[in-house]
């Protein structure tokens, strides 16, 4: 049996694989067993010096005592519960000592609302209840074994003393395992906690999704375009057109390694970029030179934006520049040389976006029919991969629009790529 497996099975107190130990002495051999149990023993201590402070034990019957001790205990430890920082208290020692499955089973920040600290005394008083009832219990079995074991009929229990050392035992598990049970329900994760704990996730894994977006458009927008570049140019040979390709890698490769930049600022949870200025995600008025670079990479662009400045939120400018940046970026992986008709116009309160491009093979007869040669892409043709175009649904979806792509029938062959956008909701 290995170490790792020997300290697993220690902890939550099954037979690890290839283990002698029987399967129902196990848990009694299990450090959480006798963890709990600490954690079990500290409740009655604290009951037991309550009792010997006050109300005391001279002079006074035994159902006096209870009653008093009882009712000064229920009192102290809801008083101490209305403590914000109780239920930390309680929570980390809960999770030391009982040995939960999962660690966040049991909450350790300290009480929020009325609802936390009612939850929390109910915690402390079961506890030292339980606590209490367990010690009494503990002690009527060991001093009554040892008056057995030492008196004139030890003979007659003796066999019988390890069914009783077993059932004392499985007892002081289930007392330990009722205890845990007790601390998830009391002191794990209130409603509000966990509803906080969701949306936290949920922001997270929103985050991730928005950065890896922008790495994929961004990143990938300049991969494409330098490799268009870097091909053209090896083909051609002409000097005076390799030294312009070799400028548009080059500001490609600039504007790629400054959006690389602001994603990182962003993975690095800093407001600012290494200067100390703050980096802003580009927006809809920086479209031109995308466009300029789309036009140097070998494929005409025809662009019509119809958005007077200032019309845009930032961060509906900033989506819309990205889901155009990719529909430019699909136009030149998929359909390099073609036209890109792009528009962008403000109606009846929504952002329509619409970027074209006739798909390689396809064109026109004489009788002005739409046709495809042999081995080009047709009508319904779709395109490889499909993460960009996945993005950009998410990208409108989130900002409560719609988006679709593909040949539509009287798209006279052409790809096309319309998304919509509500500017209410693009605050």
């Amino acid at each position: 049996m290995s170490t790792i497996a020997a300290l697993k099975s220690a902890v939550s107190g099954t037979a690890a694989p290839g283990s002698r130990v029987p399967g129902i002495v196990t848990p009694l051999t299990a450090g959480a067993t006798y963890a709990r149990l600490l954690h079990l023993l500290v409740g009655w201590i604290f009951a037991g010096i309550v009792l010997m402070v006050y109300p005391g034990t001279g002079d006074k019957g035994l159902g006096e005592i209870l009653m008093k001790s009882i009712a000064l205990d229920t009192v102290l430890l809801a008083l101490a519960a209305l403590i914000p920082a109780a239920r930390r208290a309680e929570g980390v020692q809960a999770r030391l000592l009982l040995v939960p499955d999962r660690e966040e089973d049991i909450a350790t920040e300290p009480s929020r609302t009325w609802a936390d600290r009612r939850r929390t005394a109910g915690w402390v008083i079961g506890r030292v209840a339980l606590g209490s009832a367990v010690g009494f219990a503990l002690v009527f079995a060991l001093t009554a074994g040892y008056q057995g074991l030492t008196g004139p009929r030890a003979l007659w229990y003796l066999p019988f003393s390890p069914l009783m050392v077993l059932g004392s035992g499985w007892f002081l598990v289930y007392a330990g395992r009722l205890q845990l049970a007790m601390a998830v329900r009391l002191l794990g994760p209130s409603p509000a906690e966990r509803l906080a704990e969701a949306e936290l996730r949920a922001e997270r894994l929103l985050e991730r999704n928005r950065l890896a977006r922008e790495l994929h458009d961004s990143i990938g927008h300049a991969l494409t375009v330098t490799v268009l570049q870097a091909g053209a140019a090896r083909e051609v040979g002409d000097p005076a057109f390799v030294a312009k390709a070799l400028e548009v890698i080059e500001e490609t490769g600039r504007r790629a390694m400054d959006d690389l930049e602001r994603t990182l600022v962003l993975l690095r949870e800093t407001p600012a970029g290494a200067n100390g200025v703050a980096t802003e995600q580009p927006g809809i008025d920086q479209l031109p030179a995308l466009f300029d670079t789309a036009r140097a990479a070998g494929s005409p662009v025809d662009a019509r934006v119809e958005v007077p400045p200032g019309t845009l939120p930032g961060v509906l400018s900033r989506e819309s520049y990205r889901i155009v940046q990719e529909g430019v970026t699909n136009a030149l992986k998929y359909a390099h040389g073609e036209p890109v008709d792009i528009r962008i116009a403000v109606r009846d309160g929504m952002l329509e976006l619409s970027c074209a491009n006739r798909l390689p093979g396809v064109g026109r007869s004489a009788d002005g029919t739409v046709r495809a040669s042999a081995g080009g892409a047709g009508r319904g043709a779709t395109r490889k991969g499909g993460k960009g175009l996945r993005g950009i649904r998410e990208r409108a979806t989130l900002l409560g629009g719609e988006a679709t792509a593909g040949t539509p029938e009287d798209g006279n062959g052409q790809w096309v790529l319309t998304v919509r956008l509500p500017l209410r909701l693009g605050t």
